[in-house]
């Protein structure tokens, strides 16, 4: 049960989607399809930031963190879900578990966070345009990217240190396709009252504070919008958020969804469901972050028009 002579817990037992072997082989080309795709677009939208210099602007700047924050998620999970859909039963060390739980929350609860940070972005470049330049100044959004990063890391620092002093007696299944929080703390022998209080002061510091900053934002960026005069006016300030509010309606529309269907009472419907709530957290694993350089990218003229001035350079210099 991959435990020692002191009843301690060595490893995690992944099982994933191992009762449905034919299933595997299709998520598995899939995923990793995915997870390619998620590399290269973000990674192109990363190089075209950097290269183009009037791209270096704090929304842009923003999404540069937002793309390499989705490389970094996917990298520590996908990895190992992959590796999951290979074997029957995917065995995982207690020590690089809580690894990858760690660094997965951090990513997830950085990204929370991020998305508040773009969202005041959009609001004070719609709301006060002449003064933006001296609001959004280099420091500010710089310690606005860093402070996100560093709330992230540190309530993962907090929720996986609480975890790992759980006793997990003999239960090391896990009915998930890597070391989720939630699915490890179900196999937790002790009370776990402690952290579960840990959890809702989590969710209210990474998830609620940065919705409530996103929803004031957008009301106030809305009532701003309907005062301009021109219909292109109008148009004109929407598209310049409408590609982060899509990115946030994705994301947060994905958690709720997930957090927010009625529990089964039966052992069978609980089974079923926790297959169910693995699909829909792979789902947000891998689409989500496959989904925002494309939603930039298609909404967004002026990474369209670095994009193009990029191949177009690329095909003259080829030329040459």
């Amino acid at each position: 049960m991959g435990k020692t002579n002191d009843s301690t817990l060595t490893e995690f037992v992944l099982v994933g989607l191992s009762a449905h072997p034919k299933l595997q082989t299709v998520f598995f080309v899939l995923v990793l399809w995915m997870y390619l795709m998620i590399l290269l677009g973000n990674g192109v939208l990363i190089s075209v930031i950097f290269y183009d210099p009037h791209l270096h602007t704090p929304m842009y700047f923003f999404l540069c963190n937002l793309s390499f924050l989705d490389i970094c998620y996917t990298s520590s999970s996908v990895p190992l879900i992959l590796d999951s859909f290979m074997t029957v039963s995917k065995r995982v060390s207690f020590s690089g578990c809580m690894v990858q739980m760690f660094l997965s929350f951090a990513m997830g609860a950085t990204e929370c966070v991020l998305l508040g940070m773009m969202a005041l972005d959009r609001y004070v470049a719609i709301c006060y345009p002449l003064r933006y330049p001296v609001i959004m100044s280099k420091g500010a959004y710089v310690s606005m990217a860093v402070g996100s990063w560093v709330s992230g890391i540190v309530d993962s620092m907090v929720q996986t240190s609480l975890a790992m002093q759980l006793p997990f007696c003999s239960k090391n299944v896990i009915t998930h396709f890597v070391c989720e929080i939630l699915a490890i703390l179900k196999l937790a022998c002790a009370d776990i009252s402690i952290n579960i209080i840990s959890m809702a002061g989590s969710n209210l510091i990474v998830l609620a504070i940065p919705l409530l900053v996103i929803s004031i934002s957008y009301i106030f960026i809305v009532a701003t919008i309907l005062r301009i005069p021109s219909t292109e006016g109008k148009c004109k300030a929407f598209s310049t958020c409408s590609a982060h509010l899509t990115v946030v309606i994705i994301f947060y529309g994905t958690i709720f969804f997930m957090y927010a269907k009625p529990k089964s009472k039966s052992s069978v419907g609980i089974d079923n469901q926790d297959i169910t709530e693995a699909l829909i957290s792979l789902f947000y694993g891998v689409m989500t972050p496959m989904l925002n350089p494309l939603i930039y990218s298609l909404r967004n003229k002026g990474v369209k028009a670095a994009v193009k001035n990029m191949l177009g350079r690329k095909n003259f210099s080829d030329g040459i």
